[in-house]
C-alpha cells in the first residue's frame, strides 16, 4: 500500500505544549475552551502532590525538565506552557523557564505569572486587585511576584483552600461572587489566579458587573501563547483581552 502521510492539517495553527500538574483537573479543558480553531494543545504532567504548600509546589522544580521533554519528541511545540500560577510563585519565572529549556531549547515559554503580567500591561493597568482559591502563604507568594513585575497590590483575598482538585470543584457562580466583593473600587483591573479554577466561565459577567477588565491564568496563557505564535485569530466570549489583542 502506497499511503502518503501528511501533519500539515494537524494543528495548522500552531502546537502547544502544556506542562500540567499531575493533579490538574481543569486546564486542558479550559485552555482548548479558549484557544481557537486549528491550535493544539499537548500536554505532559509533572509530579506533585497535595496539600497546596509552599514547600510541595517548590518540590515540583525536579520533574518540570522530564515532563517538558515528554512534549512531542522529535516533532516540537511552537510555545510550552507551565501551567501552575502558585507554582511560578514558588519557584520563578526565570527558574521555570531554564528547566524547561534544557528539553525544549530555544522554544519560548510562558507561565501564568507572566502570561497575566502581560496581559494587564496591555490595558494599562497598575493597581489590581487579586483573587484567589489559596491559603494565606502561597496569596503572600502570589503578591509578592506581582509586586516583583511593578504591580501595586491593593488586595489579595482567596477561598482558604489547600487542595487543586478542590478547587476545581468550586462553582464558578461563587467565583463570581466573590470577584465582585474582592475587587477595589480602585483597581485598574482583577486578576483571578489560578489555572484550576472555572474562572474562565465568568469573565465576561463580572467584567460587565465591575466595569472593569478581568485577567484570568488560564485565558492569560491562552492569549499569552497566541501572541508568542503571532495567531491573530479571533476568540470571543473571553473577555476585553482578546478585543485588546484585535485591536491592537
Amino acid at each position: 500500500m502506497n499511503i502518503s502521510y501528511n501533519l500539515e492539517d494537524i494543528a495548522p495553527g500552531g502546537r502547544i505544549g502544556l506542562v500540567a500538574l499531575a493533579t490538574d483537573y481543569n486546564s486542558e479543558t479550559d485552555l482548548r475552551r479558549i484557544l481557537p480553531k486549528g491550535v493544539d494543545l499537548f500536554t505532559n504532567r509533572v509530579l506533585n502532590a497535595n496539600p497546596l504548600t509552599i514547600e510541595n509546589l517548590r518540590a515540583m522544580a525536579g520533574d518540570i525538565t522530564r515532563a517538558a521533554g515528554g512534549l512531542l519528541p522529535g516533532l516540537g511545540v511552537d510555545v510550552v506552557i507551565y501551567g501552575c500560577t502558585s507554582g511560578t510563585a514558588a519557584i520563578g519565572g526565570q527558574e521555570l523557564e531554564r528547566l524547561i529549556q534544557i528539553a525544549q531549547p530555544s522554544v519560548p515559554c510562558t507561565n501564568p505569572i507572566l502570561s497575566a503580567s502581560e496581559a494587564l500591561r496591555t490595558f494599562g493597568a497598575k493597581k489590581i486587585s487579586i483573587l484567589t482559591p489559596y491559603e494565606d502563604a502561597v496569596n503572600a507568594a502570589v503578591a509578592d511576584n506581582f509586586k516583583t513585575e511593578g504591580f501595586d497590590i491593593l488586595n489579595i483575598e482567596g477561598f482558604g483552600l489547600d487542595d487543586d482538585i478542590k478547587m476545581t470543584g468550586l462553582p464558578p457562580t461563587a467565583i463570581a461572587e466573590a470577584a465582585q466583593q474582592v475587587c477595589d473600587p480602585n483597581a485598574d483591573a482583577l486578576f483571578i489566579s489560578c489555572t484550576a479554577i472555572r474562572s474562565s466561565l465568568v469573565i465576561e459577567e463580572v467584567e460587565q458587573k465591575l466595569g472593569k477588565p478581568v485577567v484570568t491564568s488560564n485565558q492569560a496563557l491562552a492569549w499569552h501563547c497566541l501572541q508568542l505564535m503571532k495567531n491573530n485569530s479571533r476568540v470571543n466570549g473571553f473577555g476585553k483581552l482578546f478585543e485588546n489583542a484585535l485591536a491592537s
